[in-house]
């Protein structure tokens, strides 16, 4: 699949192995490989269990390994720090934008990596992440795209910016 994106596009990209991995060693062998194809971050390379394996992993790593599985509330941030480079926080998970603001502030505080990320989603949702993207390294908030029968308009993605409403609230109108 990179050899296939990097056809088309030299843009740099993130890679989520959703667990995937099973071997530390290999998993290292990985990320060295994506690194050299343009990637600059891996989200939980390997199971959220394997801590231990992880921690090496990120030390290892020349691009910062990222919690998802294994981050949902804020308390779990300081039991990570030191395991993961960052955290990818999800609204849907985490219990909303409260929540969302209160863990980057803390992964800030132990100088880990955050993302703001989402599930599959509505434009309400996504909306809503996105007013937590200025205080972000990097954004995914295209679950939107992945859904044919959003009920909102919101951000807009054009050509990779997230493009955020200036109407009050958070930027949501019904269609």
């Amino acid at each position: 699949m990179i050899q296939s994106v990097r056809a088309v596009t030299n843009v740099p990209l993130g890679v989520d192995v959703n667990q995937g991995w099973k071997e530390k060693a290999i998993a290292l062998e990985m990320i060295f490989w994506l690194k050299e194809q343009g990637v600059i971050y891996v989200e939980q390379p390997m199971a959220k269990t394997a801590t231990e394996d992880i921690a090496w992993l990120t030390r290892q790593s020349p691009i910062p390994v990222i919690a998802d599985e294994a981050v949902q509330h804020p308390e779990d941030i300081s039991r990570l720090a030191g395991i993961y480079s960052g955290i990818n926080i999800k609204l849907m998970k985490c219990g909303g934008m409260r929540a969302a603001f209160t863990m980057v502030n803390m992964a800030r505080a132990l100088g880990m990596k955050v993302m703001i990320g989402c599930m599959t989603e509505t434009s309400c949702a996504v909306t809503a992440a996105s007013q937590l993207a200025p205080m972000a390294d990097w954004v995914d908030l295209a679950g939107t795209l992945l859904i044919s029968n959003d009920p909102f308009e919101g951000i807009r993605i054009h050509e990779g910016q997230v493009i955020i409403p200036t109407l009050p609230g958070i930027g949501i109108t019904k269609k």
